[in-house]
């Protein structure tokens, strides 16, 4: 083992972090996180890495010539990018691939600060879900006119939850505030008795709340073992589930409507 001084020990230690801080905030599973960082750790020379979770932290020791140190970070959720996450990967395959160990730290620092974080524009983010919804309702029996309807209120609400989330609004706050508008615009065809089913409109309306990936990262994480951070990421699943229903049954309330559903 090469003898790494203690500068170079807490530089690798940060990027450890970095690289789990980042895989965990844009929806990577516990595992993956946990074994990223490790290898990326022992990559760099490190003769040891251990990693732990919480929902919301991450704790990291590294042990080189005998000298420990350990810390831990907070995280912050962020939207899922799984193009991020590819990104972190390949970093961490290269780094383990790379035999000239010569300012290897340099190269991997330089690495994460050239990640490429782009998105898609929020409009054609917004015009996709609403074609999305829009072809749910159709193919659940709608017709043309229900799938207008839903195309405009699963843009319109999908515009409105990625403006939020920009603002850094309360995520529960945003699906409320997000569900509440996609039903009221889906449930305008009860008024204004359009279409064949009214009933669809207002359904797939709401469908972009649906949290299905960090639902099955949920899973996984239990599965695999990681019960505390899978715990706490189903709580959180279902909490967004309860707060789309919230914000469904304010519109409903609102426009008073009696009854809905199939």
């Amino acid at each position: 083992m090469t003898s790494i001084s203690y500068v170079k020990q807490q530089r690798i230690t940060r990027l450890c972090v970095r690289c789990g801080l980042l895989l965990m905030q844009y929806g990577a599973e516990s595992a993956v996180v946990v074994d990223l960082s490790k290898r990326l750790g022992f990559a760099l020379g490190m003769s040891s890495v251990e990693c732990s979770l919480n929902f919301n932290a991450i704790t990291l020791t590294t042990i080189c010539n005998e000298r420990c140190i350990t810390t831990t970070r907070d995280t912050i959720n962020q939207s899922i990018n799984v193009n991020l996450l590819v990104q972190i990967q390949q970093i961490v395959n290269k780094t383990e691939a790379t035999v000239d160990r010569n300012e290897l730290i340099d190269r991997t620092t330089l690495a994460f600060d050239e990640l490429d974080k782009t998105v898609y524009p929020t409009w054609l983010v917004s015009i996709f879900v609403g074609a999305s919804c829009a072809a749910f309702a159709y193919l659940n029996g709608g017709s043309w006119s229900i799938t207008a309807v839903t195309f405009i209120a699963g843009m319109v609400a999908m515009f409105t939850r990625i403006y939020l989330s920009k603002h850094h609004f309360n995520p529960f706050i945003t699906v409320i505030v997000t569900a509440f508008i996609a039903s009221l615009i889906g449930a305008t065809t009860y008024y204004f008795d359009i279409g064949n089913n009214a009933d669809i409109a207002v359904a797939s309306s709401v469908l972009l709340l649906i949290p299905s990936f960090p639902l099955i990262n949920s899973l996984s994480d239990i599965l695999k073992g990681y019960v505390n951070i899978g715990i706490g990421r189903a709580v959180f699943t279902y909490m967004h589930t309860l707060s789309a229903c919230v914000g469904i049954v304010m519109a409903l309330v609102l426009l008073r409507i009696q009854h809905w559903g199939f």
